[in-house]
């Protein structure tokens, strides 16, 4: 099965191997988003609310330009760097998501320094 690499200039642009988004058929994976801000290009300096929106901005842009929104997530990945921080995470998803919301699993990793927060999503393109 042939694939599409999706790719916009409304996200980061990859600075390792890989592309922000592959779509195959109508299934679309957005690559992990950690906030970075557009002025610098460096990790947004922000609070985890700040940056949970900043992410998940950038995986819209990705789903946008591959022809998909939020409500055509089937799957939502939350990396946090601390437990601490997921009542605030939470509480900003809700503020770009709305229901009924995509599945979501949510772990606590190590993360590049200065983020907070890493996004990713699988989505089902109409």
């Amino acid at each position: 099965m042939s694939f599409t690499t999706i790719s916009t200039p409304l996200a980061p642009a990859p600075i390792g191997a890989y592309s922000q988004g592959r779509r195959i058929g109508p299934f679309m994976q957005v690559c992990g988003q950690v906030a970075i801000d557009h002025t610098t290009g460096d990790i947004l300096q922000a609070d985890v609310a700040g940056q949970t929106r900043q992410a998940l901005e950038q995986v819209a842009a990705i789903l946008a330009a591959g022809g998909a929104g939020w409500q055509d997530a089937l799957m939502v990945r939350v990396h946090l760097a601390s437990d601490d921080d997921f009542e605030a995470m939470d509480a900003a998803y809700r503020e770009v998501l709305s229901e009924p919301f995509p599945p979501r699993t949510t772990v606590t990793v190590v993360l590049a320094p200065g983020a907070l927060v890493e996004v990713d999503a699988l989505a089902v393109c109409p």
